[in-house]
């Protein structure tokens, strides 16, 4: 047991590097690894047989699950070692058998995972991935290396997300989705390849959005996907939608950061 610690917190079948920086009210379960280098902020709760590796910074509240594997290197060939790391928001659940890697130094050098988020079991989050605030990762849902993930959205079980491509935030996948091109805000993709089908209206009614809110975006979405035009087509005309509706900059703005293509 490192000196300072909660003994009546951590069981003392708990395994805990000297240099890891543990708050006081961290429950630790037997058996569980915590590594140099990791820091793990007020509140957080950690089950049992979970190991946890440095650079890691976890903020607090959050809880893991037993069998995760949180911030190990990346098998990326290209990673050599270098000093890369994981960092952790506030409020996560982290479910059953969940792996996230570090980052590596020919991107971000960094994952992130945001706030409020639902990681269910044996989701996978690779390398320099970035996930943002109250998304839901369904189980077994994996992201390659360097995908961007906005808030808000849900991926539901076993999608798959090809390396560096964009999940708009508020976008929807269905069970299975294989996606390998971009996926803008507010987008319900389904099918391997992933192909759009429709605005994820009731996602936005559940989070407050107003009737005439959805509608703006529904026919922004038909501009982009059932008037066979070009992005920047389609991007002309939302312009001017944007001018009617807020909302709609956002799904502009997912179609100009947009480097893969988008999901058709």
């Amino acid at each position: 047991m490192v000196a300072g610690f909660n003994s009546t917190l951590i069981d003392s079948r708990a395994i805990i590097h000297p240099d890891a920086d543990v708050a006081d009210d961290v429950e630790v379960g037997p058996w569980t690894t915590i590594g140099a280098g990791v820091s793990i902020g007020p509140g957080c709760r950690i089950a049992s047989h979970v190991v946890i590796k440095g650079p890691t910074i976890i903020g607090r509240d959050n809880e893991i699950f037993q069998f995760s594997s949180v911030g190990e290197d990346t098998p990326d060939l290209k990673y050599d070692g270098e000093p890369t790391r994981l960092v952790i928001g506030d409020n996560n659940v982290i479910r059953e058998g969940v792996t996230i890697h570090r980052g590596t130094v020919q991107d971000r050098s960094e994952t992130t995972i945001g706030n409020n988020n639902l990681i269910m079991a044996y989701a996978h989050i690779g390398h320099d991935s970035v996930l943002g605030d109250h998304c839901i990762l369904v189980n077994n849902t994996a992201l390659a290396g360097h995908v961007n993930v906005g808030d808000w959205a849900i991926l539901s079980g076993f999608t798959l997300v090809h390396q560096y491509c964009n999940i708009g935030a508020h976008s929807f996948t269905g069970m299975g989705s294989a996606i390998g091109k971009d996926v803008p805000a507010f987008v319900m993709v389904n099918g391997a390849p992933a192909g759009a089908k429709s605005i994820n209206s009731e996602g936005l009614k559940r989070r407050g959005y107003s009737k005439e809110q959805i509608m703006a975006i529904n026919r922004a979405f038909k501009i982009i996907y059932r008037r066979g035009l070009t992005v920047d087509e389609a991007l002309a005309q939302l312009q001017v939608l944007a001018e009617e509706c807020s909302d709609v900059q956002m799904l502009i703005d997912s179609l100009q950061q947009s480097k893969r293509g988008i999901v058709r």
